[in-house]
């Protein structure tokens, strides 16, 4: 045979045993497929979502919105990057392979004119270096899942907000703007009687217009709650126009008591999840400086090695040490450091904004109690005193515009009252927003 063939030949089984070796290796990757984004098919998703029609109370909303808006599906896909973090963390250094051959064109004829050299270069991390950051990917993890956990309140707390927005007032403001147009009627038959004056008519007529403009703002607020409603749970607005909202959980039994409230502000600190997560950042942030310290510490590689010499059998050991000569990571040191610093206060802060909203909330919610019980104690006179009136109009002792002014007084105390349960549904919205977790309400479920 021509010996350039041979050579050619034996260099050929050489690198086909390299490539079978890599196809070894790589049997096992992981390979890519794409996941494009249409934004035109997103939309139609999105338009396609629909609610039924119910009906609806406020934890079937939440749920919903838990289940269908982009925050939770972003805030899972963040706790699923810091899991992998945490494998990645943890992966020991692969070692190193790599094969060479060498043809001697000057050795006599006859004699071996090949070598074949093998290496394998094995490191070794020192200093616990795999250990410190598998630790701080875990305490990033931890700080990943109690950010889900504040992230799954925040769509709650949007809902709720938007639920109570949403809360139809315009049927008492309907009823009062049919006593206000009523009383302007019999104002205008007094007048036309002789017995009123043109003012007195004119300011009733101006008290109907007034309340026909409340009728359409509070119209206008009802549908733009539902909107809010719709946006905060991941839903087109019109799936929400014939869905049933009784709002018959929008009730004072449903309120938590003030005693409930103070109980739970005590422990309000130590269990809310943005602060969970802002600790387990700065624990991260310390491990990442220890991390940075063991650095200063090179790692080691060892490489045995193999190679066939024209014919010798020959073994190698070699030993690769960077030398801490000219940067001993002062600055990455530096940098942690700074990092730790920030992060203590970030904490610090957050912690006192939270202690600050607790106390101004649990304050707001007391102050909204009293005028919820001020105004329904007012609510329970003005229905007496309308059962009063319609008692005495129907015995003749007064006349219909005194009637209409205490059905109107009653209306219009009654839409107070309703305010103020509002209100107080939006002060205790504010605890919970402030501890980030719900209050037992006063009267267990199932009770009126």
């Amino acid at each position: 045979m021509n010996p350039s063939f041979a050579a050619l030949a034996a260099i050929c089984v050489r690198l086909r045993v390299a490539a079978c070796m890599c196809a070894v290796v790589l049997a096992g990757c992981t390979s890519y497929h794409p996941l494009p984004i249409d934004p035109q098919a997103e939309a139609s998703v999105f338009d396609s979502r629909t609610l039924g029609l119910g009906p609806w109370r406020l934890s079937d909303l939440q749920n919903e919105a838990v289940r269908l808006h982009p925050d939770a599906a972003a805030s899972a896909a963040g706790l699923k990057a810091a899991q992998a973090a945490a494998i990645s963390a943890g992966a020991r250094p692969n070692p190193t392979l790599s094969a060479s051959v060498q043809k001697n064109t000057s050795a006599e004829p006859g004699t071996p004119a090949w070598t074949d050299i093998l290496s394998l270069d094995i490191p070794f991390e020192v200093a616990g270096k795999r250990s410190l950051r598998a630790t701080r990917a875990a305490w990033l993890l931890r700080a990943a899942q109690q950010s889900q956990l504040d992230t799954l309140w925040r769509i709650r707390a949007r809902t709720r907000d938007a639920y109570l927005a949403a809360y139809p007032l315009d049927g008492a403001t309907l009823e009062r703007l049919s006593i206000q147009e009523e009383l302007a009627r019999e104002t205008d038959r007094r007048l036309a009687a002789g017995m009123a004056s043109s003012g007195e008519a004119l300011q009733a007529r101006m008290a109907a217009r007034q309340a026909h403009l409340t009728m359409e703002d509070a119209t206008r607020r009802r549908d733009e709650g539902r909107r809010r409603l719709a946006a905060s749970i991941g839903v087109p607005s019109r799936t929400l126009e014939d869905a049933q909202l009784p709002f018959d959980d929008v009730r004072e039994q449903v309120l938590p008591s003030l005693d409930a409230v103070h109980q739970a502000c005590e422990q309000a600190v130590q269990s809310r999840p943005d602060l969970l997560a802002a600790l387990a950042e700065y624990e991260a942030t310390q491990t990442a400086l220890q991390l940075e310290i063991a650095r200063q510490y090179p790692d080691v590689s060892i490489g045995p090695g193999y190679s066939w010499d024209a014919g010798a059998l020959k073994w190698s050991l070699g030993l690769v040490l960077n030398l801490p000569l000219f940067d001993r990571n002062q600055g990455p040191i530096a940098e942690a450091e700074a990092r730790r610093a920030e992060a203590a206060a970030n904490f610090r802060g957050l912690q006192e904004r939270a202690i600050a909203e607790i106390g101004d909330a649990q304050a707001a919610y007391a102050q909204a109690i009293k005028l919820l019980d001020l105004t329904g104690r007012m609510a329970l006179d003005q229905r007496a005193r309308l059962q009063s009136a319609e008692v005495v109009f129907r015995a003749g002792a007064i006349d219909r515009m005194a009637l209409l002014a205490a059905r109107l007084e009653a209306s219009s105390t009654e839409s107070t009252h309703v305010e103020a349960l509002l209100d107080a549904f939006k002060a205790a919205g504010r605890v919970e927003d402030a501890l980030r977790h719900p209050i037992a309400p006063s009267t267990p479920k199932g009770q009126p």
